[in-house]
Formats: structure tokens, sequence, C-alpha cells
């Protein structure tokens, strides 16, 4: 296994210019509505650069020339599975892997393959909103039990948790660990609760973990089907690199599923996609990655730390109005910004027009996203203080307003 660190900052300071690139983050026209000077801040994916080792893996396929119809190898199944065992001690199997285009893709599918129209599939909102939307488009009934949000900390109503599994015939539950929008990483007693529950009522649990590999310390991410084996018999684990090494426009991800028999049904629901042969760049990427990355992901979580840091300073200082929920996980901030008593659709206007930063506003995830907008600190750190200097100026300016309406 090669493994290379990258032990400056200045790799992850370089400002690439994505315009022009079809990047999704930097493609304001089919959005409406979005000025063109704005700064990106929303969508899931970084503007950093692979890590060097992903590169050259992905040059030498170029060079070789030939993009053909590709299959998972045996080295590709192992370099997966080194990673769990590597990061999180987590053993599987290579057979109990699937490679599929992609995590939603593969929650679609478990949809698909795990209940029928009218079966309830519980969501803990605010949560990464593409989970209500699959879920009633494959004309499946989304149950939610919001999360509790106290003194700035998310919790988990467990009472209703498994009163809402009981009222609504909940078939399915979609766990979010580390979730997204705001930054929790699940204990192992709380996992532990929340399986025995689903056990108890039959529930299956579709567990996406994309984000555990941006798990910060003293946090630990668990791999919900490691906490027994009854667990991991009920169980899809949903993961991939994309975001991890920013390869997300690779479409790839690898799904464990230890189960035989859900294995079976999984596989039924994706050969009915019509997919077939995973894409080929989106393999090599994966397993230079999960040979080769390691040195690069501490050098870059590292940064992160340092970009998170410079936040909570600016905000603390100079923007005391805006709250950041505990960053446990990602590269997301789930921030507060209810104390500024705006509506929603006002402090969008705001922060698009005035201030010129594009983020994704909280009732996305849900209504219980009402007041907070979703802050994505992945880049140069230039940029963000760029960001944050803008957030300030237009605090500066919402504040005078409220004054004179005194």
């Amino acid at each position: 296994m090669e493994t290379e660190t990258i032990l400056s900052d200045s790799f992850f300071d370089i400002i690439t210019n994505r315009n022009h690139t079809n990047a999704t983050k930097y493609t304001y026209s089919y959005m409406g509505g979005v000025p063109e000077d704005v700064l990106p801040m929303w969508v899931a994916d970084m503007d950093f650069k692979s890590p060097p080792c992903v590169l050259r893996a992905l040059s030498a396929q170029i060079e070789h020339g030939i993009f053909g119809y590709s299959e998972v190898s045996e080295a590709y199944l192992q370099a997966v599975s080194g990673w769990y065992k590597r990061q999180y001690d987590y053993p599987i199997d290579a057979k109990d892997i699937i490679a599929t285009p992609g995590v939603i893709f593969s929650i679609n599918l478990a949809i698909l393959a795990y209940t029928k129209p009218g079966d309830g599939v519980m969501i803990q909102r605010p949560v990464y909103y593409p989970f209500s939307r699959i879920i009633a488009a494959q004309s499946r009934k989304p149950i939610n039990s919001p999360l509790v949000h106290k003194d700035g900390i998310y919790c988990i109503d467990f009472d209703d948790f498994e009163r809402q599994i009981e009222r609504n015939g909940v078939k399915l539950f979609i766990l979010c660990n580390p979730h997204n929008p705001v930054g929790r990483v699940w204990t192992r007693e709380e996992l532990g609760r929340i399986g025995q529950i689903c056990r108890r009522h039959d529930v299956l649990v579709i567990s996406d973990e994309i984000h555990s590999d941006f798990v910060r310390e003293p946090q630990r991410h668990i791999v919900f089907a490691s906490i027994c084996p009854e667990f991991s018999d009920m169980t899809i684990t949903c993961t991939s690199p994309t975001k991890t090494f920013n390869i997300a426009g690779l479409q790839v991800a690898n799904i464990f599923i230890t189960s035989k028999a859900m294995r079976s049904k999984f596989q039924l629901a994706f050969d009915r996609s019509g997919c077939s042969e995973p894409n080929l760049m989106g393999l090599v990427a994966c397993e230079a990655a999960y040979n080769g990355g390691d040195g690069w992901l501490i050098a870059l979580k590292k940064y992160l730390q340092g970009n998170i840091d410079l936040f909570k300073e600016t905000l603390s200082v100079n923007f005391p109005e805006a709250r950041l929920s505990p960053p446990e996980a990602m590269y997301l901030l789930w921030v507060d910004f209810s104390k500024l008593g705006l509506k929603e659709e006002v402090l969008r206007r705001y922060l698009l027009e005035y201030a010129k930063v594009w983020l994704d506003h909280g009732t996305m995830f849900g209504p219980e996203g009402e007041g907070f907008q979703r802050f994505n600190i992945a880049c140069p750190r230039s940029i963000l203080r760029q960001a944050l200097d803008r957030l300030v100026e237009m605090r500066v300016a919402i504040l005078r307003e409220q004054q004179k309406k005194l």
C-alpha cells in the first residue's frame, strides 16, 4: 500500500478556477435568481484538488487510452475492505461489497428492494433533503421523528422514535451518521438504542455513512453494523470515497450487506435498474484513494480544522447572533441565524444580494431547519475569509436597518 503525506497547507491554499468546468457548485444560470459574483458555499463538494495518488492513477488510465466496459476487481475490493479495517477496525468481507454509482442511488434501490408502496420509511429531520424526495417518489410514506434541538445540541427522542414506528407501519429507517446537516456523530449508546428499537419492530436500517471520514476527535465514528451481528444482519451500510477525496463526479459508492438474503434482494433491484457495469474511472479513483490517501486525509482534516477555528472565532467576535452547532464531523457547518429575527426568504435575499454568499437554506432539510443555513467551509482559507468578511458586513447592514425601524 502506497501512502503519501502532504505536510504543508499550501496544497489546500491553491485557488482553482472551477468556472466553465460543468461544476454544479459554480453553474448559476439554471438556478435562477443567483448573481454570478456570489461565493458558492453550498453543495457538498470541496474546492481542493483530489490527492496526487488519485490523479496519477486516473492519468495512467487515460494514458492507457481504452475506456471499455469495466468490472470490480479483487484488488478493488481489497482496497475498500482495507480502508474500513484501518480506519474503523471493521473487517468487511469482499463478498459483502456491492459497487454502485452512488449512495442516493443505492438508498433508492434499498427502498424498492425492501418495501412496497404505502410502507412507512422513517427519517430524522432536519436531514439531507433527497431522503424525503426519493421516499415520496417511490410511493412510500416519509415518516419523521424529528431531532430535538436543545441548547445548541441535537439529540434523539427515543420515545417518539419508537412511537412513530408503531403508529405508521415503518419498515425501513434511514440513519444518517454522521448526521447531515446538523453534524452529530451518534455515540455507541445512541446507535445501540436505535438498533434495539428497530430490531424489536422488524425495521431494516439503511445507514448512510458517507461523511464518516470527517469525524473529529474526541468523537469516533462507529459503523452501525459493527455493533453486533444482529444489527449487521438488518443493515444496508452505504459508503463512498466521493466526499472524502472530492471525486463525486466519478459516480462510485460501496454498499455493505452481510445478510445473504438482503444482499440478493438488493442485487435484484440493482439488476432491474438497468445499470450494470460500474464507472471505470470511479473504480480507478476509489482504489487509488483507499490504497494511498491516508496521509492526504490527515492533512486535509487538519486544514479543515483551521477553517472551522477561523469560522468560530469570526462568529464569536464579529457575529455573535449567529450560533454554530458543534461540528463533530463533516465540512458542512450548521449555523443558526434565528437571533437576527428575519424570515428565511429575507435572510436568503440578504445572503445572495448583499453578502453575495450562496448557502443551503435550512428548510431544504425540513421545516425543523427554519432559521438555519448550511455552510460549506471546504475551500481555500482566503476564500473563506472573504465569505466571512461579507457576512460580517451583512450583519452590520441588518442591524443598522433594524435600528432605524425602532
